[in-house]
């Protein structure tokens, strides 16, 4: 296709984005939904503007799907503004290490026995669609860095952690397969890819997040100096906490979430309990040099202006991302007779792997159910199979983990995009009768 008319549907495209924004608010469906109808309509089933061959694109789309995950975990970070003391965080963490491993294990179980796969590759499998998404998952999680409901706090927090805690099972399962040293009984998989890559990911990147934010915060209060360019801050601390953690041998994922969570951190530990919306609200009525100078205030804008411009990079890439997995669509990659998998997982082994991971009194039994239908996969998923895809699994191997993976990111954007809107109206309108 001509580049002339690259430049005009994507210019239409992203007018159409930007203009749609309020409408598919009040629609029964989400703007991803229609991200991924365009993307097909382009691509082999529609159109045939663009192909994207999964097989022959895989290191590309790997890099791809990394950028938006790694600013979507920063992203996740800044929002979450509880201490990790609070017991809100028993929920989240609960799900990003119990439920997931679970989820793993189940299926792994399922692809063993039911689809037939070797275990290396049905521990891939679970490795890749275990975690749930960062960059999909907007509508359910948290409005804002102040927002403390549980249930968007919950999906929130686990979103930003098992995107990095995924990456242990994705090693294992490529152990598995023989294409990564594990060790005798898996020894160096336990120390290197499970304890170091996991406890020196979190320490890399809030260390990182505290040291640059007490940095920049010395700067402008004491200097006046260092503000202004703070979209050059936040994409070099996510670069180069993401660069340290893997010249290291840790986990991106983690140190980058990690580093949000730490500048969030910092910026409550000076602000307190006041909303830092509320502290930088005078940026709007042109005070922007006072407000990122000011000795309280500093923090809170820092915080914000970089949370403002993650949320709006992370749009334009989930755009992009999802519009190549439309394309990605081709009828010849679609499992038809192995579907039935796509309703196993969402609808038995993500529902007990959160009920078994998730027990007690400290979540009641409609947000648990919530969290139970609502395990969205996307972006995150696409990088761990375009990674096991540029590390050696067989073209064959390869060929049915796209084809199943493919088809569990399409129902979901589907099924959860659906159902997001009336759920989380009716949940809401519950809480809130619930709170009179």
């Amino acid at each position: 296709m001509r580049s002339e008319l690259w430049y005009l549907i994507i210019g239409i495209l992203l007018v159409l984005v930007a203009v749609s924004g309020t409408v598919v608010k009040r629609l029964p469906f989400t703007a991803t939904m229609v991200y991924l109808a365009l993307g097909a309509v382009l691509g082999p089933v529609g159109l045939g503007f663009f192909i994207v061959e999964p097989m022959r694109s895989a290191a590309w789309l790997e890099h791809a799907a990394e950028i938006a995950v790694i600013v979507s975990l920063f992203t996740t970070g800044l929002k979450l503004r509880v201490p990790l003391r609070d017991k809100l965080w028993w929920v989240p963490v609960r799900l990003a290490f119990a439920s997931m491993t679970i989820t793993v294990g189940l299926v792994a179980l399922v692809g063993v026995y039911g689809l037939g796969l070797p275990l290396g590759a049905a521990v891939l499998l679970g490795a890749i669609l275990a975690p749930t998404d960062p960059v999909l998952a907007s509508e359910v999680q948290l409005e804002s860095a102040t927002d403390t409901d549980k249930l968007r706090f919950s999906i929130t927090g686990e979103a930003g952690l098992n995107d990095g805690t995924a990456f242990p099972f994705v090693m294992l399962g490529l152990g598995l397969l023989g294409l990564h040293e594990i060790g005798a009984w898996g020894w160096r998989w336990l120390t290197v890819d499970v304890i170091w890559a996991i406890i020196g990911g979190l320490a890399i990147g809030g260390g990182a997040g505290v040291l640059l934010g007490k940095l920049v915060i010395y700067l402008r209060r004491e200097h006046k100096e260092g503000f202004g360019l703070d979209e050059f801050l936040a994409l070099g601390l996510i670069a180069s906490v993401y660069g340290a953690a893997l010249i290291t041998h840790t986990y991106g994922f983690l140190a980058v979430f990690a580093a949000g969570l730490a500048l969030r951190s910092l910026e409550r530990s000076h602000t307190g309990d006041e909303a830092p919306e509320d502290m930088v609200s005078d940026v709007l009525s042109g005070k922007k040099e006072e407000i990122a100078t000011h000795p309280e205030k500093a923090p809170a804008h820092m915080a914000e202006a970089l949370l403002g411009f993650n949320e709006q990079m992370e749009r334009v890439l989930e755009v992009g991302l999802v519009l190549l997995i439309g394309a990605m669509l081709m009828p010849q990659l679609l499992p038809w007779n192995e579907l039935w998998f796509v309703a196993v997982l969402f609808l038995l082994i993500r529902p007990l792997a959160v009920l078994l991971g998730v027990r007690g009194k400290r979540v009641g039994s409609i947000q648990r159910g919530l969290i139970s239908w609502f395990g969205i996969r996307g972006i995150g998923s696409l990088y761990y199979l375009m990674y096991a895809v540029n590390h050696g699994v067989s073209e064959e191997m390869s060929r049915r983990l796209v084809s199943l993976t493919l088809s569990v990111i399409a129902c979901s954007v589907i099924g959860h995009g659906i159902s997001v809107t009336p759920l989380m109206k009716w949940y809401h309108a519950r809480s809130r009768v619930r709170a009179s």
